[in-house]
């Protein structure tokens, strides 16, 4: 069975770094499916506390991901890397059940 999400130690050392820079002593963050943007859906990563309901993910660096169970359903399978190009970098959800994204990489259909 495939976990729900899987962490690069890259983007582990960024969610520390950004935590740290937000004053936050504890790194966690929140991946959520949202419906909209032009290919259906899109994600939203913001600092957060983990609720009872919650997929928790322990990545390097001491940090925690949580994923609720519906956008779980739809992220199954992922990896949190961080894409380090100048144009479009950052923190990216890599998803294997995506099947086309648009052009501007903001959303996603599966």
């Amino acid at each position: 069975m495939a976990p729900v999400l899987t962490v690069t130690d890259k983007a582990a050392r960024k969610v520390a770094a950004l935590a740290t820079k937000e004053g936050r002593p504890e790194p966690t963050l929140r991946i959520q499916v949202l419906t909209g943007g032009c290919s259906g859906f899109s994600y939203r990563l913001a600092f957060d506390d983990a609720t009872a309901e919650d997929h928790v993910i322990e990545g390097s660096e001491g940090v925690r991901i949580v994923v609720d169970r519906e956008s779980a359903r739809i992220i199954k399978g992922s990896t949190l890397d961080l894409d380090e190009h100048l144009m479009g970098g950052g923190l990216k959800v890599r998803n294997p059940q995506a099947i086309n994204e648009c052009a501007c990489g903001e959303s996603f259909s599966i």
